[in-house]
C-alpha cells in the first residue's frame, strides 16, 4: 500500500533562542525519543487498521444470519482466493493432533465449521453434505474440516459442546458428532443433559465414560469451547452452521454443489 510522504518546509530564518536539553524542540537523543516512541505507535494503529480492513469481507459475508445470504462465496460467482498473509487464512490451525478436525494438516483447502450442536441446520447439513464431502474431498487430501463449538443456544448447546470435545480427547470426536446429529430433536429436549450425553458418548463407543465425565467437566473443556465460540464472535458469526473455505464464506445447510463449486475452484487455484 503506498504510504504519503509528508513534505518538509523549508524555514530560512535562523532563531536565537537558545534550547535546553529536554525542552520542547530540542534536538539530540533526549528529544529523539519521544519521537521514536510517537513513531513506532503510529506504525502500530496503522497496521492495526490494515488488519481491520482486510478482515471487512469476512466479517460481512460470514456475520450476515440466515442460510440464504446474497453475500456468501457462492454468490460471488468466480471464487478469488485470498491473497497470502489475509488474516482470515490464519484462522486454520492445521493441527495434525486435533480431535476435531478430519483430513490431512496440509490439504490445499480448509474448512471451518462454527456448529452449535442443538441447531436444526446444522443438523440437516450433518446428515447430508457433510458425508458426502468427506467422501470426495476429505478422504482423497483435498479437503481438512475443522469443527469449532459455537454454542449460542442455550445450557444444553454449551453441554454439548463440552461433550463433544470430551469425546475428541479419547478420538471418538467425530462418532460422537453423528450420534448428537443422527435424527432431528427439539431444542431443550434433554438430549444434551447429563443422562443424554452420556447415552451419546455410549453410543459413539466412547472407551472411558469416567474420564469423559470428568473432562467434560473440566476447566479445559470450558476454555476450549471458550476460545471457538470466541473466535466466532469475533469475525461477527451470527448463526449456525457457518463455514469459512480458505476465508471464503458460506451459511447454512448448503446443498453439496454449492461446497463442490467453491471446494474446487479454491483448489484449482492452489495447485
Amino acid at each position: 500500500m503506498p504510504v504519503a510522504r509528508t513534505r518538509k518546509t523549508k524555514n530560512n530564518k535562523k532563531s536565537n533562542k537558545r534550547r535546553t536539553p529536554g525542552a520542547p524542540g530540542a534536538s539530540g537523543p533526549q528529544a529523539a525519543r519521544p519521537v521514536a516512541k510517537r513513531r513506532k505507535l503510529a506504525a502500530a494503529l496503522l497496521a492495526a487498521v490494515l488488519v481491520s480492513v482486510l478482515m471487512v469481507g469476512v466479517l460481512s459475508a460470514i456475520g450476515s444470519p440466515g442460510g440464504d445470504e446474497e453475500s456468501d462465496a457462492q454468490e460471488q460467482g468466480e471464487i478469488q482466493p485470498l491473497p497470502e498473509g489475509h488474516p482470515a487464512l490464519d484462522l486454520a490451525r492445521r493441527d495434525a493432533d486435533d480431535p476435531l478436525a478430519a483430513g490431512p494438516a496440509d490439504a490445499p483447502v480448509v474448512m471451518i465449521e462454527y456448529v452449535d450442536f442443538q441447531d436444526a441446520f446444522a443438523g440437516i447439513h450433518a446428515r447430508g453434505t457433510h458425508g458426502e464431502l468427506v467422501e470426495e474431498y476429505v478422504e482423497t487430501g483435498v479437503l481438512r474440516i475443522e469443527v469449532r463449538n459455537f454454542p449460542i443456544n442455550g445450557p444444553e448447546s454449551d453441554a454439548a459442546a463440552r461433550a463433544a470435545w470430551a469425546a475428541g480427547q479419547q478420538d471418538r470426536f467425530w462418532e460422537f458428532h453423528d450420534a448428537a446429529f443422527a435424527e432431528e430433536f427439539h431444542r431443550d429436549s434433554g438430549r444434551f443433559d447429563e443422562d443424554g450425553v452420556l447415552a451419546l458418548a455410549e453410543a459413539a463407543d466412547v472407551p472411558d465414560l469416567e474420564r469423559f465425565e470428568a473432562d467434560m467437566a473440566s476447566e479445559e473443556a470450558g476454555e476450549a469451547v471458550g476460545r471457538d465460540a470466541q473466535e466466532a464472535y469475533d469475525l461477527g458469526v451470527t448463526s449456525t452452521p457457518s463455514f469459512l473455505i480458505n476465508g471464503q464464506a458460506l451459511h447454512g445447510a448448503r446443498s453439496v454443489d454449492e461446497f463442490r463449486d467453491v471446494i474446487d475452484q479454491l483448489y484449482e487455484a492452489a495447485e
